[in-house]
């Protein structure tokens, strides 16, 4: 049984999750991003990432601006977002823009199965699995990697300007390793808040339509982001994915 403690603490994480996202999005509403799909990721990343999004985005998010980048270009300088930061700052970034295509993938695919269970039952749940998890876990990773792609094409398209065909190869060069690294994070999270924390410790099932089920979600999420962060490193370090 999922204690009252916890019951509560889900909810509190997740209002104040969301609030988080509230205040960027109303900040970058103001203040667009120079990429639009950045406009998305800030928000979007606050959802788990709360207070140290908040930190990310108002001290380095902050420079590439519309404003502050056309700035820059009339006074012939360096985009700040590129001059003042540093390269672990920017690995986060890239680190956390692969994450947000993840995180609307995994929302959309998670309640796509509650509210159409024979999604799962296609993707091999009772056939290929007695968890219904791991089937939707194959279903995490189709949308997951569709979000991704489309975000990294939106970041890789303009600033190579690249033909479409061109651009959505290297989005997916640029964001395969990175996005599978996520997801095993965040499968390897959730796979032991089902089966240990919940299953064994509390003795209680975790549903997607609990508010627990998210909570762990977010912790999940920011285990993903330890185990893309390398990932991106090496990604950027050798040119395969841009500097953000």
């Amino acid at each position: 049984m999922v204690p009252d403690w916890l019951h509560l603490l889900s909810i509190a994480t997740l209002v104040f999750g969301g609030l988080c996202a509230l205040i960027v999005l109303i900040d970058v509403a103001r203040h667009p991003q120079h990429m639009w799909i950045m406009n998305v990721v800030w928000p979007v990343t606050a959802l788990f990432g709360t207070v140290l999004t908040l930190w990310g985005y108002f001290t380095y998010g902050r420079l590439a601006t519309h404003e502050m980048m056309r700035q820059a270009k009339e006074r012939g300088e360096e985009m700040p977002s590129k001059r003042d930061t540093p390269f672990p700052v920017m690995v986060a970034k890239g680190a956390a823009h692969c994450g947000s295509g993840c995180t609307l993938g995994d929302i959309v695919a998670e309640w796509l199965v509650v509210f159409a269970p024979t999604v799962a039952v296609w993707f091999g749940w009772r056939s290929l699995f007695a968890e219904k998890m791991f089937a939707v876990w194959i279903v995490d990773f189709i949308f997951a990697f569709t979000f991704g792609v489309a975000f990294q094409y939106f970041t890789i398209k303009p600033m190579r300007n690249l033909s479409p065909g061109k651009g959505l190869v290297q989005a997916v060069k640029a964001d395969a390793a990175s996005l599978t690294a996520w997801q095993v994070g965040m499968y390897g999270f959730m796979a032991f808040a089902s089966f240990y924390l919940f299953g064994t410790v509390l003795g209680a099932k975790l549903e997607p339509a609990s508010a627990e089920f998210w909570f762990m979600m977010q912790i999940a999420m920011l285990c993903g982001f330890v185990t893309a962060y390398p990932v991106n490193w090496w990604l950027i370090s050798t040119g395969v994915k841009e500097r953000m």
